[in-house]
């Protein structure tokens, strides 16, 4: 008798009964690899690697557990029931039959990850912790053009651009940023949010190159699962300042640069006196449109001040709230606008810009520093420094 020999009907033990080989998860579940591959990413299930990999070392393993775990997950059965629409829909385009494909058409199944984010993070300190990542791939996005062949769309680099600022601004009014660093891959930046240190990289504002190796089939599954969590994270923390979310967007300054996102209402409850009539509203809000920039990415960070927060500030927020206290800062057309606005309103400094929708132009008299990065300026003023980006970012 061999030494391994197994009767016929006895169950499997060791490694064979807890682990799976992906080819057998897939035919376990009765779904192609794609889905599959969906499925673990929303899931948050990764492959394992076990001791000993009894299909041989070239194949990849799975935990039962997981595999088991995902056979009763209810996005499973939307998955196959958009299987089951898109070959109707592929049957009545091949049958010529155009009244039921565009009845189909006006049908599609479709599904949300809400439910995936209150179980995977059921205390948003759990949210906190696993924002990193998230945060890095919504800059990523919002950062990259839209590319039909890689199924880029420009609704979700626009939705990854809003998010990304909501994020900035919460950070920025709040006073929560700690650290920013240059480096060749980006920025990075690392803020401290109700106890929990979280770091993120944002590319930098030149053209992106997109290169060939890169799956972005996977990116995209993850970029939907992070737009979900990351807009129930911005939904909690403008909650917690007492601030409507989301906020609402002008459709003019939309139109004058898609990318580009601004606020021109943001309702504080607190402030806002209860028994406040319509027109003061409006005219409130006419003239938070006036003073709107009209091609500024940071403009949502500017709006939403003067919310008063329940909580007093630590020792750390008080000093990185200080740190550019009663200082002024003008910046050139030639600086990256954004980040500078970023940093300098986190620590508490005032900015104006050279174009269209700046608070106040170049001859202030208050500019305490100019931030350049030429070597010569066409006129220079007695009254404050001239300083290039670098010098914000090293104090």
């Amino acid at each position: 008798m061999p030494k391994h020999y197994r009767p016929a009907g006895k169950k499997k033990e060791g490694n064979a009964a807890r682990y799976i080989a992906r080819s057998q998860a897939v035919k376990y579940l009765q779904v192609s690899l794609s889905v599959f591959r969906r499925l673990c990413i929303f899931k948050g299930v990764f492959p394992r690697d076990p001791k000993k990999k009894v299909k041989g070392n070239h194949h990849t393993y799975y935990h039962m557990k997981d595999i088991l775990f995902l056979k009763h997950e209810p996005l499973l059965d939307k998955f196959r029931e958009m299987r089951a629409y898109e070959k109707k829909v592929k049957k009545a385009v091949s049958k010529k039959n155009k009244d039921l494909a565009e009845r189909l058409l006006t049908r599609k199944p479709t599904y949300t990850l809400d439910m995936l984010i209150r179980e995977r993070y059921p205390k948003f300190i759990d949210a906190l912790r696993d924002l990193d990542d998230c945060l890095t791939m919504v800059h990523l996005f919002a950062a990259l053009p839209a590319i039909e062949r890689e199924n880029i769309q420009a609704e979700r680099i626009h939705n990854c651009r809003g998010l990304s600022l909501e994020w900035q601004a919460y950070i920025s009014r709040t006073h929560k940023l700690r650290k920013a660093f240059i480096s060749v891959k980006g920025i990075y930046y690392q803020a401290e949010v109700e106890g929990q240190k979280v770091t993120w990289l944002t590319p930098h504002a030149l053209q992106q190159v997109m290169p060939q190796d890169v799956d972005y089939k996977i990116m995209l599954t993850f970029l939907e699962f992070y737009e979900t969590l990351l807009g129930f994270v911005n939904l909690r923390l403008y909650h917690s300042i007492k601030l409507k979310y989301p906020p609402i967007l002008d459709p003019r300054l939309k139109a004058l640069a898609a990318d580009l996102y601004a606020l021109t209402r943001y309702a504080d409850a607190k402030d806002r006196a209860i028994g406040a009539n319509d027109e003061e509203s409006e005219l409130r809000l006419a003239q938070l449109q006036d003073q709107l920039p009209a091609n500024e990415p940071g403009a949502l960070m500017h709006l939403v001040e003067n919310v008063a927060d329940d909580n007093e500030d630590d020792e750390e927020t008080i000093a990185c709230k200080t740190l550019f206290q009663n200082k002024t800062f003008f910046l050139g057309r030639e600086v990256p606008r954004e980040s500078l606005l970023f940093v300098i309103t986190a620590f508490g400094g005032v900015v104006s810009w050279e174009g269209d929708g700046a608070p106040f132009d170049e001859s202030n008299q208050d500019i305490n520093y100019q931030i350049v990065d030429r070597p010569t300026q066409s006129h220079r003023f007695i009254s404050r420094d001239y300083v290039q980006p670098q010098w914000v970012f090293d104090v």
